[in-house]
């Protein structure tokens, strides 16, 4: 993981060390944690590994769905679960390179993923007022009110969709994002100057 541009994608220091490890005679594979590139045609936005790559060093999660379908953080959870599964029934092993911040938090620390209540989430979005709603939600979850800002709409909208229907507080889905329990992934992030 690592800030946008700093080296991580497949196209530099993870399809190296796949790379490198495969000449060593193991066998390899990438999965992007990026939530965008999981989307065909955003190659640019995304920086898609190029067909040469992808042909030197197998890829997962890459061009899944058309842009216009959604793709939630428990689908791409679910995904990446399966890749791993299936790398590892086949004695290979998985680099999860690049990212979404919380799509990686979700996969690296198990995070107990909310349904979703779509005819709820339909009733809050009628509302407007995006303060009404953050109020709203003081009142029923002040620990996730606290967490976001009282103008971030979507996600003020989420935490009452789940809130009110699954019957408990949206904070109550743990471990949380701020929480960081043991993993059996090997995390490594990368820094460089902004300049």
């Amino acid at each position: 993981t690592g800030k946008g541009g700093v080296g991580k994608s497949t196209v530099s220091l993870a399809m190296a060390l796949a790379m490198r490890r495969r000449g060593l005679g193991d066998e390899v594979e990438l999965i992007s944690m990026d939530s965008m590139a999981v989307y065909r045609g955003m190659d640019i936005g995304t920086t898609t590994p190029s067909q040469v790559e992808q042909d030197q060093v197998p890829h997962h999660l890459i061009d899944v769905v058309d842009p216009d379908q959604e793709f939630s953080v428990a689908e791409f959870v679910t995904a990446v679960r399966d890749v791993l599964d299936d790398i590892e029934r086949r004695s290979a092993r998985a680099i999860l390179v690049g990212g979404t911040g919380l799509y990686v938090q979700a996969v690296v620390d198990q995070l107990e993923l909310p349904g979703r209540f779509p005819e709820i989430a339909a009733r809050i979005q009628s509302e407007p007022d995006t303060r009404v709603l953050h109020q709203r939600l003081v009142r029923l979850d002040p620990v996730a009110a606290a967490r976001m800002e009282q103008d971030n709409r979507r996600r003020i909208v989420r935490a009452l969709e789940v809130t009110e229907g699954s019957g408990r507080p949206f904070s109550s889905f743990g471990p949380g994002l701020d929480a960081y329990p043991g993993t059996p992934f090997v995390l490594i992030g990368l820094r460089v100057d902004r300049e």
